[in-house]
């Protein structure tokens, strides 16, 4: 694919996929687009060790966008950044196909890996704002990253996860729709076993009572007995 054809497909991404973007030339003042065509730019330079460079252009790119994506990751087509301010990419992170972060997503590593250090995000993955996949995993294809989740294990295809930890609450196994990017409407475990817990303790002070009210009833029998 030429420059001009890569150009126009990622101006085609960034418009199908934010709707307040306008025109074709809003795009260009986009920080999304300055970064991904900065990554492409410095990755170039980066698998054809010229090290210095490729850091050298990728530092330039994060201090106009906000954006930090080491020359060194392996993205595929269709990312999209939405607004983007605060995204870090490892170095060894790879990421698939119509991959969507949203601001604030870090795709790190925990600190005491060699080698591959970052994780592996498959393609239609979204991950939602202030989220970080920390580690040499994989987040399997279709999967949704909650808002704020703090991700630090495998994640299977087609799941949903939310919390800090994240927690991989399965949707049966069906598919992810791509056009389904809701951030907020997404379950939530933690409340799930707090209402199991406070229906349970209803449960057993209920029963408490019931019983509390025979040893009662039981005692005054006795005590009309005695008399």
């Amino acid at each position: 694919m030429g420059f001009i054809s890569y150009i126009k497909e990622e101006i085609q991404i960034i418009r199908e996929r934010d709707p307040a973007i306008k025109s074709n030339m809003e795009v260009f003042l986009y920080p999304s687009f300055k970064a991904i065509i900065g990554y492409r730019i410095s990755h170039y330079l980066f698998v054809r060790k010229h090290y210095f460079l490729a850091r050298w252009y990728s530092q330039r790119m994060v201090r106009k966008t906000g954006i930090e994506i080491h020359p060194g990751a392996v993205i595929g087509k269709g990312l999209f950044i939405d607004h983007g301010n605060g995204v870090i990419i490892g170095e060894t992170a790879v990421v698939g196909d119509n991959v969507t972060l949203y601001q604030g997503v870090t795709l790190g590593g925990t600190g005491k890996e060699q080698g591959k250090r970052h994780p592996t995000i498959e393609d239609n993955v979204m991950i939602s704002a202030g989220a970080k996949v920390l580690g040499s995993f994989t987040v399997g294809e279709n999967s949704k990253i909650g808002a704020g989740s703090v991700v630090l294990s495998e994640v299977p295809p087609n799941s949903t996860v939310v919390g800090v930890p994240g927690r991989v609450v399965k949707r049966d196994n069906v598919k992810v729709p791509r056009e389904e990017l809701d951030q907020v409407h997404l379950p939530d475990p933690v409340l799930n076993d707090i209402s199991s817990l406070q229906r349970e303790v209803e449960r057993l002070k209920a029963r408490l009572q019931r019983l509390e009210g025979g040893e009662e009833e039981k005692g005054a029998v006795c005590s009309r007995e005695e008399g």
